[in-house]
């Protein structure tokens, strides 16, 4: 054999190993299986650290409180007409449908973008029109700065024009019980029952494995 058709076996070798190798570990890493009907869906394993804003009821709400429950968090504000009342309607479903199977390892965040407009009270009142079961929903608010360093946290743009219109990115993800995120979900177009089962997963096999 002549010793660049050695040379060629040898790399062509070492590029079998590299690759079954990556085959082998890959197929241990303990990523919730991806739905087809998941548009907008990422897995992801990034820490979230703790944060402190105001409830509905305008108690403290401190995000390492949760640690121990796989947390769905979401952005929205109320006076938004198209997006966030479907993205909460969603998350309404998602609540209908842990209650139903009576789960209470959980917690549900919707965050606002909008703080100017969104006191505790009104956050009540948005809770009320969706039936929020808020002893595991909390709707969140603060001042605008305590809420920019969350929505940079969280990697959203979250712009107020000059006739105080707000557009904001449209984020949804899935927390596990040890405060990492785990699942993130972008648009609006995420379909209920696949967070529901992103949720169970983690409920499941992620609080003990990372990916």
């Amino acid at each position: 054999m002549s010793s660049k058709s050695t040379i060629r076996r040898s790399l062509f070798l070492a590029l079998l190993a590299i690759v079954v190798f990556c085959a082998v570990a890959w197929s241990h890493v303990p990523i919730p299986p991806k739905s087809p009907a998941a548009p907008g869906r990422q897995a992801v394993n990034i820490a979230v650290p703790d944060f402190e804003l105001k409830d509905q009821d305008g108690e403290v709400f401190h995000f390492a409180s949760a640690r121990g429950e796989v947390v769905l968090i979401t952005f929205i504000f109320t006076t938004c007409p198209d997006v966030c009342p479907l993205l909460t309607a969603k998350v309404a479903a998602i609540q209908r449908e842990l209650e139903r199977q009576k789960i209470t390892d959980y917690h549900l965040l919707s965050i606002t973008t909008d703080p100017e407009r969104d006191t505790p009270t009104a956050l009540k009142a948005y809770a009320s029109q969706f039936k929020a079961n808020t002893g595991h929903w909390s709707f969140l608010t603060g001042n605008r700065r305590d809420l920019a360093k969350v929505w940079k946290v969280f990697g959203l743009n979250v712009v107020k024009n000059q006739s105080g219109q707000v557009q904001h990115t449209t984020f949804t993800t899935v927390v596990d019980r040890q405060g990492n995120r785990r699942i993130d979900y972008y648009g609006e177009k995420w379909r209920d029952a696949d967070v529901f089962a992103d949720i169970q997963w983690l409920r499941r096999n992620g609080s003990s494995q990372n990916p």
